[in-house]
């Protein structure tokens, strides 16, 4: 009782001490956005509810960025229109917090059992370093909604197909509906033969899309006549914070980039995606694919600007879960240094040290650092191989008695119990 106590204690303390050294390096660390994306939104809608213009017809004050979401995001964002600005943004960071503690706890919590971790000492030191991570940060200083797309998404991938839910794929239609980037995971559930959650992710998108052109049909009709093709409303592709392909294409040539190289260097990420992903879902390993295909979506992606990058976060922690499922040794150090180095470079706004000049071998590898990091991970991130397939024929090994908390694990995370590591 006593050493159990000292140990709360020690645990306490530790996340205490973690959340001060934390909340240090972000008041050094962090920029500060002012909610600059939110800004945006809220003076859109302003713009649009009360003072009679076209939602895309609006820009910011002294900026050249308007509302560049689908017609359905400005339906579900309405809302927004009728709070002050303060209670605008106490919405927008609740958001981002609740979903992201929910995801993080989704993630965390299987490795924290397995390896036998305090829960909640695990999740509250997920949480602190999370909020060091420079996608993150920026998502919440800018106001954006990537973390909200990626819980719609984690709720159909982790939560729904493998429970054979009929509702999968509604997430994913909701988050394309409400963003177009996330309609690759459509893709993804095509290439991997879902059909049925594929069918329902293109008839939710495409029923809520109708619903918001039914309602707000002059804006429908120019977001999806000029305003989607108007990409000089969303920014300098060459700018460093552009962490996708076409973005390295860009800074290699500002003035005419090559879009024959960003083609082909596409086509072959995406052939390589294509391969992991359907050797995840081979081998049940539903987050897996999910990992990849938030990384494939950043590659492929015309401007994936570094808050974006949150997409990458399930990747980095399926590092820490495959090196704690190794036996102790090399393997596992191998991918611990491994997350602990992608980690570390996405804290530290290495890219911003190139941006007024990214020429030269040091600017080529220094402003893409972030692009680096999504290749490898997309190419190098094992494949939990001790999952069992959904509805293999192949006998269980031997697996140990499930004590109390091993209970309220999901089956396929039951089923990473004492089962031998295997990668892909």
């Amino acid at each position: 009782m006593v050493q159990g106590a000292k140990r709360t204690t020690g645990q306490v303390v530790g996340v205490v001490v973690l959340a001060a050294a934390v909340t240090a390096f972000l008041a050094v660390a962090a920029v500060r956005h002012g909610f600059f994306d939110l800004k945006v939104y809220y003076g859109a809608l302003t713009w649009w509810v009360h003072d009679g213009g076209e939602i895309y017809d609006y820009l910011k004050p002294g900026t050249q960025y308007g509302f560049t979401y689908p017609p359905f995001a400005a339906l579900v964002m309405l809302p927004m229109a009728y709070l002050p600005w303060s209670a605008a943004i106490v919405v927008s960071v609740l958001a981002s917090v609740v979903t992201t503690t929910v995801l993080i706890w989704w993630w965390v919590d299987p490795i924290a059992r397995r390896a036998g971790w305090t829960r909640w000492f695990a999740l509250a030191v997920a949480l602190c370093l999370v909020a060091a991570f420079e996608p993150m940060r920026e998502t919440v200083n800018f106001g954006q909604v990537n973390t909200l797309l990626l819980f719609l998404v984690a709720v159909d991938l982790l939560r729904l197909l493998p429970a054979g839910n009929r509702w999968a794929g509604v997430g994913i239609g909701l988050a394309t509906a409400i963003k177009l980037t996330p309609g690759v995971f459509i893709v993804y559930l095509l290439v991997t033969g879902r059909w049925r959650a594929a069918l329902t992710a293109c008839g939710t998108a495409a029923g809520v899309s109708l619903l918001a052109g039914a309602l707000f049909p002059d804006a429908s009709r120019e977001f999806w006549t000029e305003a989607l093709w108007n990409t000089a409303r969303v920014g300098e592709l060459a700018f460093v914070s552009n962490q996708s392909l076409r973005g390295v294409v860009a800074r290699l040539d500002p003035a005419h980039p090559s879009t024959l190289l960003w083609l082909l260097l596409v086509l072959g990420t995406l052939a390589l995606w294509a391969l992991r992903s359907r050797a995840a879902v081979s081998a049940g390993d539903e987050a897996t694919g999910l990992a990849f295909t938030g990384a494939v979506m950043c590659l492929v992606s015309p401007v994936t600007w570094v808050h974006h990058l949150v997409w990458l976060l399930p990747a980095l922690i399926l590092l820490v879960d495959n090196a704690m499922a190794a036996p102790a040794g090399r393997r596992r150090r191998v991918l611990l240094v491994a997350a602990t180095i992608g980690y570390a470079l996405l804290i530290s706004r290495t890219v911003w040290f190139w941006e007024k000049d990214f020429t030269g071998l040091g600017g080529f590898l220094g402003s893409n650092a972030y692009v680096w990091i999504s290749l490898a991970l997309l190419a190098f991130l094992p494949i939990r191989g001790w999952l069992t397939p959904p509805g293999s024929a192949v006998e269980e090994p031997d697996v140990p008695q499930l004590d109390k908390a091993d209970r309220g694990l999901p089956t396929g995370e039951r089923h990473m119990i004492g089962r031998p590591l295997t990668v892909r």
